[in-house]
């Protein structure tokens, strides 16, 4: 004879509040309207001359933008429903970066195109079986009404031509100089199957101050604030990076020392200090002339630094150092001496400039053409990333 367990009563599995809906009016119809609602949020903003939203999100910051994917972004959705379209329009800004808005106005339209067929008394498996039937054929009709294709191998013009649609909906007026700065930078960096271009090669720098019509693509990066040492310019430099400290290793526990006359204090750092002085002179001996520190650069080191000539930028941000890293060649450090050959990357110019008043180091390789490019040298293979640095700011 088997055992009956009694079940008890009022089991919990869900938070407070939840709520179980099922059937056509209930759950289907439902979620309908809630993507619809947010479809016709967003309708207004579509295309070059959509009207601006004012937004304010949970943290009191305000926006004022026609840009979909910014005010679905900061609007705090919570139907389960909507969120599908969400997440759905995110995918889409992060594979293709545009066409957000028109994601979620077109899911929104054959919703409610459903909507009357549901009402009508059609199947929802029905109607899903016609709409992709219906995106087969949209496809390959999208295929026939093609106007222009890009030629083989792009041009900085038929790229430029191709992007001015897509930056016209986001600057509209400024989109043929954009145009032309985004081209330029995308073929700087773009590899021998566009297919896997990398869109996290091409950063953008805003400096306040002058206008747009001073901004220019760097084929390496710009970073802003100023070299720690005294040495702001060098040229055709082999540059070292290091995750690690540039001060000397102190221990976590606290220690006493006794000192009980003038020699001993005298002596007391003077071993730490050829210790440094020791590390120093080894990496100024292989040649280094740039140093790129990833945390804090003590004083000494910074004094034999400034012995030696040698540049130091500090760079906190690990993203940042990880991207200098792919434009000069190198590897980054964990430890404190001089890099071995293949450690150590390269970089044609380091130099501390002022745009609109604000000074910032650039490290950059000469492009081809320009005075002092060398063909034969490797350096100007391993730069593959492009920095916009404009002296406008549009936010």
């Amino acid at each position: 004879m088997s055992l009956k367990v009694p079940k008890a009563n009022n089991i919990q599995l869900f938070k407070d509040g939840y709520k179980h809906l099922s059937g056509l009016e209930d759950a289907v119809l439902r979620n309908i309207q809630a993507v619809s609602e947010l479809s016709d949020l967003v309708r207004t903003s579509f295309g070059p001359n959509g009207r601006n939203k004012l937004v304010i999100n949970h943290l009191g910051k305000l926006f004022v933008t026609s840009d979909a994917a910014t005010i679905i972004r900061e609007v705090e959705v919570v139907h389960p429903a909507a969120k599908l379209l969400v997440m759905a329009s995110q995918a889409q800004e992060s594979e293709m970066g545009d066409a957000t808005n028109m994601v979620i106005i077109l899911a929104g339209e054959l919703l409610k195109k459903a909507e009357h067929l549901l009402i009508m008394g059609l199947h929802p498996s029905e109607i899903i079986k016609g709409y992709e039937l219906a995106s087969i054929k949209g496809l390959e009709e999208l295929e026939k009404l093609s106007t222009s294709k890009l030629p083989s191998p792009l041009t900085q013009e038929t790229l430029a031509t191709a992007l001015k649609p897509a930056i016209a909906s986001k600057q509209y007026g400024v989109e043929d100089t954009l145009s032309s700065l985004v081209a330029e930078a995308a073929l700087a960096v773009m590899p021998p199957n566009p297919k896997g271009f990398n869109v996290d090669n091409v950063r953008v720098v805003k400096i306040m101050g002058g206008s747009l019509s001073g901004s220019k693509v760097v084929r390496g990066m710009v970073f802003g604030r100023e070299p720690e040492s005294q040495v702001k310019k060098v040229k055709k430099a082999k540059v070292a990076v290091y995750t690690c400290a540039l001060d000397a290793a102190q221990t976590e526990t606290k220690g006493t020392v006794l000192i009980k006359n003038a020699d001993e204090m005298l002596n007391f750092t003077t071993g730490e200090e050829k210790h440094m002085e020791k590390i120093f002179q080894e990496i100024a001996d292989s040649g280094v002339r740039v140093v790129i520190a990833g945390t804090t650069v003590g004083e000494l080191a910074l004094h034999y630094l400034n012995r030696h000539n040698i540049a130091v930028l500090k760079v906190l941000s690990k993203f940042e150092l990880r991207r200098l890293c792919r434009v000069v060649g190198a590897t980054p450090l964990a430890r404190l001496g001089a890099p071995t050959p293949e450690e150590a990357g390269q970089v044609d110019v380091f130099e501390c400039i002022e745009v609109g008043g604000d000074r910032v180091t650039v490290l950059r390789q000469i492009n081809p053409g320009d005075e002092g490019f060398d063909a034969d040298d490797a350096t100007g293979e391993k730069t593959r990333t492009a920095t916009n640095r404009a002296s406008w700011c549009d936010k």
